[in-house]
């Protein structure tokens, strides 16, 4: 219970790239990646995030905020709220610039509606939950740390939209959350973690925590890996330069834990981990 709250290297990709018939030549590395992206994304880049596209996200924000906070007084489950956050998230992904291409998506279009599912997400930037609203097509609820109740209009809509609140701090705190959330698994509703525990500060993935996927054994719960691509480089920690770019989302085969017990949270953890690194390191959609 304590522990509820990858590093996929560039070498890998660059030898099964080599491995499919690409030369050397043809494959570039992550630094030159990084190089040619920076290139793209200059001072007029940074001018047009800071003063067009971060203005009008927190617009998105501050109104439909406010608006989904006065129908949670009638909305006790969150669905409508769901649809704001929805609603929010295509506006986000439309003033960003930012399409996103979907690899993948009979693992999700033909989920099983009634079978309980859990969704693990890579997790490098803000701008990650917009893509999952906007491109998972089912109610879900999210866990999240409970830190970002702290923020204004976010932290409101987290509380009141029926979200798994988890004090990673005190985590005998989050019992009533994490029951609920049980239920709501086992009645069909899809829950999406982020088993890093929170965001990468440099890009690559980082150390699962295996309690992540506790309520996924504890509810046999298949657990879908997805791994979001290129979000890092959209817009990384401590910034509001957008760099707006093409990005994709993949998503894998369901994980089953059907039989498993909570002694086999690592080894589930480990098997996640895996399959997301390998979604990852995949060469890029054409």
């Amino acid at each position: 219970m304590n522990k509820i709250a990858t590093t996929a290297e560039p070498g890998k990709e660059r030898d099964e790239l080599r491995s499919s018939g690409r030369t050397n030549a043809s494959v570039p590395t992550w630094s030159e990646d990084a190089t040619r992206r920076a290139a793209h994304h200059g001072r007029v880049s940074g001018l047009r995030s800071y003063f067009i596209l971060a203005p009008l996200i927190w617009a998105y924000t501050i109104i439909l905020g406010t608006v989904s906070l006065i129908c949670s007084l009638f909305d006790r489950d969150g669905r409508i709220q769901h649809n704001f956050a929805r609603f929010w998230s295509w506006l986000v992904m439309k003033t960003i610039l930012s399409p996103v291409k979907v690899a993948g998506a009979d693992n999700i279009s033909g989920a099983d509606h009634g079978k309980p599912r859990v969704y693990a997400v890579t997790h490098a930037s803000a701008l990650d939950i917009p893509i999952l609203y906007v491109y998972l097509p089912f109610q879900f609820r999210i866990i999240f740390k409970s830190e970002l109740l702290a923020y204004p209009f976010v932290g409101w809509h987290l509380k009141r939209s029926g979200q798994v609140c988890i004090n990673q701090q005190n985590p005998a705190a989050s019992i009533g959350a994490i029951k609920s959330a049980l239920r709501s698994l086992r009645r069909g509703l899809p829950l999406v973690i982020f088993p890093e525990g929170g965001r990468t500060r440099d890009g690559k993935i980082q150390p699962f925590l295996p309690g992540a996927f506790f309520l996924a054994i504890k509810a046999q719960a298949d657990i879908v890996p997805i791994a979001l691509v290129d979000t890092f480089d959209l817009l990384p920690m401590n910034t509001y330069h957008i760099r707006c770019q093409p990005l994709e989302m993949r998503v894998g085969e369901p994980i089953s834990t059907s039989g498993l017990t909570v002694q086999d949270t690592d080894k589930v953890s480990a098997t996640v981990k895996a399959a997301i690194e390998t979604l990852r390191s995949a060469p890029r959609m054409m």
